[in-house]
């Protein structure tokens, strides 16, 4: 940890190594995104990408690049930054690193208002992605409701929020169980994940909601550090714990629930990505900004594996992200239960 000092008389902590490791994720990123835009039947050079970005490629390639596939990585990356911080800020509160979207049960919210909107209304793309963004709202409210007893507590919002996903898992079955063969097939590829046929339809909205949650949530950062002491220690050093807790559940439901309406419920992402860039940080804390490039760099690369790691067949990036994260999660318990914590 390093503090500086500006002429004016502030003073800033910098933590030396999580500055690297973010910097070096951001990095990371970029340069997967270029190599995922130079990806696919017609593969164009890296420096051919950069260059028709800034607005010197030819015709061909700024058609290929900019209306084809930029959109697919953007999306890409805002998806695995939302899923990213989304996952950081329910492990930060809940106290558990398996306090995750995907374990409490948002990303089967989303899928159930995704395939409302598909088998009992036959529902476009855009009415689909609504029906999902609104699921996952409710299912993260219902949750909250449901833990509530004199406050939120982490155990009680896991347990609750493991629940409600096992509820909700029986109603999407139900309805799949009702859904003619169009509707079915239509239905499960959007239960996979994926960001093939992403467009700037997708960009802008999450976009927008990114740049208006990330800021909120980085200031929200000092009172989260001190919630994950307990309630009691953030109480008597001047935090509304209730109303932080209840801002910060609902920036992360809200990013949770747009990133699944844009790809669909990609798994394990707000899982992994934090639990990886607290180990590179090895910073005690939510690691906010780690875990959003984190969960950016994952996808970029999930997404590349899926298109070329397979020969011929391409994968959803879903599919990837579910094994790698099937296996991170069974380390992650194995190690657990050595250490004692369950």
């Amino acid at each position: 940890m390093k503090a500086i000092r500006t002429r004016g008389g502030l003073s800033v902590r910098l933590d030396v190594r999580t500055t690297v490791v973010v910097t070096l994720l951001v990095v990371a990123a970029l340069v997967s995104g270029v190599v995922l835009i130079g990806t696919g039947d017609f593969d164009i050079p890296a420096a051919d990408v950069v260059r028709t970005l800034f607005g010197n490629g030819d015709a061909g390639q700024e058609f290929i690049i900019n209306d084809l596939r930029l959109p697919r990585v953007l999306v890409g990356l805002l998806v695995g930054a939302a899923l990213g911080l989304g996952g950081a800020l329910f492990q930060s509160i809940a106290r558990n690193p398996l306090g995750s979207p995907d374990v409490l049960g948002l990303g089967q919210g989303s899928t159930a208002g995704a395939l409302t909107m598909i088998v009992l209304f036959q529902g476009s793309a855009v009415e689909v992605a609504g029906g999902a963004l609104v699921g996952g709202l409710v299912t993260g409210l219902a949750i909250y409701l449901l833990a509530w007893k004199r406050g939120v507590h982490g155990y009680r919002l896991i347990l609750v929020g493991i629940g409600v996903s096992a509820f909700i898992t029986a109603i999407n079955g139900y309805l799949l169980t009702k859904a003619d063969f169009v509707d079915a097939a239509r239905s499960v590829v959007w239960m996979t994940g994926s960001l093939n046929g992403r467009d700037w339809e997708q960009v802008w909205p999450l976009l927008v909601l990114c740049a208006v949650l990330v800021p909120l949530v980085l200031v929200y950062g000092r009172p989260l550090r001190m919630l994950e002491m307990g309630d009691d220690v953030a109480n008597s050093l001047g935090v509304r714990v209730e109303r932080t807790r209840f801002v910060l559940l609902g920036a992360s439901v809200l990013l949770t629930a747009a990133a699944t309406a844009a790809a669909g419920p990609v798994s394990f992402v707000a899982l992994t990505a934090p639990q990886l860039a607290r180990r590179l940080t090895r910073s005690p804390g939510p690691n906010l900004m780690p875990a959003m490039f984190m969960g950016a760099t994952l996808l970029i690369v999930a997404d590349w594996a899926s298109q070329r790691a397979f020969g011929a067949d391409q994968l959803p990036v879903g599919v990837v992200t579910g094994v790698l994260g099937g296996v991170y999660l069974l380390w992650l318990l194995v190690t657990q239960r050595k250490a004692g914590r369950i």
